[in-house]
């Protein structure tokens, strides 16, 4: 059997690949465009990322010069703190030396006042004295009968501070203690050791000289310790009619005299007597709508007269100075006797002595020099 061949016309086949071509012509127009597209897109995308990296590093540097600022401010206040607790360390430290100043300044002060006080003591022992009647005086002669009238003189022993290591001798003879007192410096013989000890004037500090006035009287009586619990003019009432009782010792009130705030005052009797008979009770009992117990003294009054301050100095009296304890305090003030009463020594006849060891001190008092 025969084929049958068919042949394409020629220029039919041209159109073919032409349109084909066209086709891929299109087919890499489209592309390109896309690629274009896709090109400024992600040429869009790299400008947009490039300032959003710029902004990044913008405000990466603003936060850094922020952070810088704040460093810089952290450290300025750091120095400024420390600065300040420098500065407050300095004035701790200056007020800490003040106080210190002001404490041994007080310290020093109490310590004069103790001395200041201490010399300010009286002690006196008012001698018994004789008295002789002589007669009696009537109210109407002589109006002092209502006070007991006393005058007293008070005179303060000089005293001197005896520290540790240190002696007082007295001689009996000033010479003594004049040729004593112009030895620079006493030699003393302890068994085998030699002490050298250093005699010192005697300057006693300031003593004071005074007389006491005293004027107690016959007919007024003190109290204290009556608080009011009732108005002014009944409780001296009270208080005049208490004591106008004889049977609690009492008799007639003259006049009442009440201070409310101290719950304190006087009594005027008529006679005398009453108010010194009822001083000698320190206590006494009143109604005064309770039972009350209020405290009594005699009613005086005083004046200082003739006040005399004054320093002496013990011319028979040698204070020695730089004694070593080598032997108990007993046997060295022995020994320092013995020494002192030989002529040979420049000494004499003691007539005290007083030496104190270490660690203590004691109070020396000195009377008046009557040889």
């Amino acid at each position: 059997m025969a084929s049958t061949e068919y042949v394409m016309p020629q220029k039919e086949t041209e159109e073919q690949s032409l349109t084909k071509a066209m086709d891929e012509l299109e087919m890499w127009r489209n592309k390109v465009e896309k690629a274009e597209t896709e090109k400024s897109r992600l040429l869009l995308e790299k400008l947009s990322a490039e300032e959003t990296k710029k902004q990044a590093q913008n405000e990466t540097m603003k936060l850094v010069e922020q952070q810088k600022k704040l460093e810089e401010a952290f450290e300025k206040m750091n120095q400024a703190k420390q600065d300040s607790i420098l500065q407050l360390e300095k004035s701790n430290q200056a007020l800490m030396q003040q106080l210190q100043k002001y404490e041994d300044m007080l310290k020093a002060k109490k310590a004069e006042y103790s001395s200041l006080q201490q010399l300010s003591k009286v002690k006196a022992d008012i001698p018994e004295t004789k008295v002789t009647f002589t007669g009696v005086e009537t109210e109407g002669e002589d109006r002092n009968y209502q006070d007991i009238v006393g005058v007293f003189t008070i005179t303060q022993k000089p005293s001197l501070h005896l520290a540790g290591g240190e002696a007082l001798i007295t001689f009996e003879e000033e010479k003594v203690a004049e040729n004593i007192l112009r030895l620079p410096r006493c030699s003393v013989a302890f068994d085998n050791n030699r002490m050298d000890l250093s005699p010192f004037k005697v300057t006693l500090g300031s003593s004071v000289k005074f007389e006491v006035h005293l004027n107690v009287s016959k007919r007024k009586l003190r109290f204290s310790n009556l608080f009011p619990h009732l108005p002014a003019e009944r409780m001296r009432d009270h208080l005049e009619i208490g004591f106008s009782k004889p049977s609690l010792g009492g008799g007639e009130v003259e006049e009442v005299a009440y201070n409310m705030d101290t719950g304190s005052g006087e009594i005027t009797f008529l006679n005398t007597g009453v108010a010194e008979r009822l001083a000698l009770k320190r206590k006494y009992t009143l109604d005064a709508n309770q039972e009350v117990f209020v405290s009594v003294q005699p009613s005086f009054e005083y004046q200082l007269k003739k006040f005399q301050t004054y320093c002496g100095v013990s011319k028979r009296t040698v204070l020695l100075r730089g004694i070593e304890d080598v032997v108990d305090e007993e046997d060295l003030q022995d020994h320092l006797e013995i020494h002192f009463q030989k002529p040979s020594n420049y000494g004499g006849e003691v007539e005290n002595i007083k030496y104190i060891s270490r660690p203590k001190s004691a109070e020396a008092y000195f009377s008046e020099d009557t040889t």
